[in-house]
């Protein structure tokens, strides 16, 4: 514990966002580019060194986050690098994507402002690259066993690069033209540049993993060949089947899954398009999905220039702080929280009718209405209350030339026959069944990931991408010294 008064003599201080203005004319990170390492080390000050972290139970990864906040606080950087890794293989990606469970179950939260634990990782990261302490780490001998990983997110890229460095010749399968799953084409380019992705997909390639990108397993190749070519099989292809909205007017042209258009966005940025076909510019977007993936489509949708942007939230309007007899510490409260996209919304005035920023709480979609060309118009919606149900009388439309669908996802998406042709046994849900050690009903085959768990954080992903890891190595050798941070079991701390 560097300095024992730290919490009590250093207020937080979050990593500065660039002025709205400017970032919403590009697609760059949203942060202030070299401003996080000046603050960093006082802001690692404040870790208290507690008898009891809770923020390691918080986190599924079981991050050491005491042992790095000190080392960064001294400026140990080569070390905290090491501390971070060992239980987190892409720490630039949950530095800038997770929302931080972590914080949530930090004890100084109890009655102060959490330590930055999120930025402070985000640091350890970038200075890891720049100071070249994340070299290439190839096995030592290979074990003469194969694996194919199906999906190549963040579940798919952690076990991939454990099994790799455990000495397996992996393969990763992805039905896109470029690795990288959501991380590639759901995450926008303003969360997170893709030069992170990039770089570490060039240390995997240096490791031995190998990547088949425009491969659809169960299409382009059969299910069954890539049991009998390999030793085991993993299943990462995340939870791709988005939920619907059945309401009248559904069919009209101009409303999209939010997963169809974000992808295209993306791929403006990576310059395979000018311009997005379904580009919001000019366009009354109202988004319905008051989660990330709404936030997310809200942030490209001002990007683009539309005319104005909704985001219809079913649930009411969360207060500023933790309701502890709801949801006490240390679990990951439901607060009003303002994502860099909702601070554009807000001072640009995208939606001026919302109750706060762009969002309108607790509203419930009632039906479309299109023009004469079937093209949709407006959107009918009405209060509820807490138990979803209408609210007499407050009924009213919002102007809407494009509709985006963010209500989630169910399980993995069956299209391809991946699922069907495997013969692989399904939770009620839409989830993969497997066991406690990962394993599905098909000998040598394993799930992990949103597709076997459901759709959840990213930190969890990486946590199981990790434990299937552990798993499928004991498979295929009888041990294993790989760390399995979580079971199949494994859920986030509730009340």
């Amino acid at each position: 514990m560097a300095d024992p008064k730290g919490f009590m003599t250093t207020p937080r201080q979050e990593w500065p966002r660039r002025p709205v203005e400017e970032r919403v004319r590009d697609w760059d990170e949203v942060y202030v580019p070299g401003a996080l390492l000046p603050i960093i080390s006082k802001q690692a000050d404040r870790c208290m060194d507690c008898g009891i972290p809770f923020c390691h139970d918080a986190c599924p990864l079981g991050n050491l986050i005491p042992e790095w906040n000190d080392l960064v606080s001294r400026e140990d950087w080569r070390a905290a690098s090491d501390r971070l890794h060992a239980t987190n293989n892409f720490p630039e990606f949950t530095g800038r994507l997770c929302p931080a469970p972590c914080e949530a179950g930090c004890v100084l939260a109890i009655n102060q402002p959490a330590v930055t634990i999120k930025n402070v990782e985000c640091a350890i990261a970038d200075r890891a690259w720049e100071e070249g302490f994340t070299p290439p780490r190839p096995p030592d001998r290979l074990s003469g066993k194969t694996v194919a990983v199906i999906g190549s997110g963040p579940t798919g890229l952690a076990a991939a690069q454990q099994l790799t460095r455990a000495g397996h010749t992996v393969a990763v399968y992805e039905k896109d033209d470029r690795i990288g799953g959501l991380m590639r084409y759901g995450i926008p380019e303003f969360k997170m540049e893709k030069r992170h992705l990039e770089r570490r997909l060039e240390q995997m390639r240096a490791e031995g993993t190998r990547f088949r990108t425009s491969t659809a397993v169960g299409r382009d190749v059969p299910a069954d060949d890539l049991r009998t070519r390999y030793d085991a099989v993993v299943l990462a292809t995340g939870a791709t089947a988005w939920r619907e909205l059945p309401v009248p007017g559904r069919e009209l042209t101009g409303i999209h899954q939010a997963m169809v258009y974000l992808p295209l966005a993306n791929r403006v940025c990576e310059g395979d398009l000018e311009v997005s076909p379904l580009s919001a510019a000019g366009k009354h977007v109202v988004i319905v999905g008051g989660g990330d993936t709404g936030a997310d489509c809200l942030g490209t949708a001002v990007r683009e220039g539309a005319a104005s942007v909704t985001q219809l939230d079913i649930y009411a309007q969360p207060g500023a702080g933790r309701d502890e007899d709801i949801e006490p510490w240390p679990t990951y409260p439901k607060v009003y929280r303002l994502s860099a996209a909702h601070e554009e919304a807000r001072d640009l005035r995208t939606a001026p009718a919302a109750d706060a920023d762009a969002r309108l709480f607790a509203a419930s979609t009632l039906r479309f209405d299109g023009d004469d060309s079937g093209h949709v118009r407006s959107l009918h919606l009405i209060e509820v209350d807490e138990r979803r149900q209408p609210v007499a009388g407050t009924g009213r439309s919002l102007p809407a030339d494009l509709v985006l669908l963010a209500l989630g996802f169910s399980g993995p998406d069956r299209e391809d026959g991946l699922v069907d042709q495997l013969g692989l046994m399904m939770e009620p849900r839409g989830t993969i069944a497997r066991d406690g050690g990962f394993a599905t009903n098909v000998a040598g085959v394993f799930a992990a990931g949103d597709a076997a768990r459901g759709q959840s954080l990213i930190v969890w992903a990486i946590a199981e991408g990790r434990a299937v890891a552990a798993a499928v190595d004991r498979y295929l050798t009888g041990s294993s010294r790989l760390p399995a941070p979580i079971s199949p079991y494994d859920r986030p701390m509730a009340v």
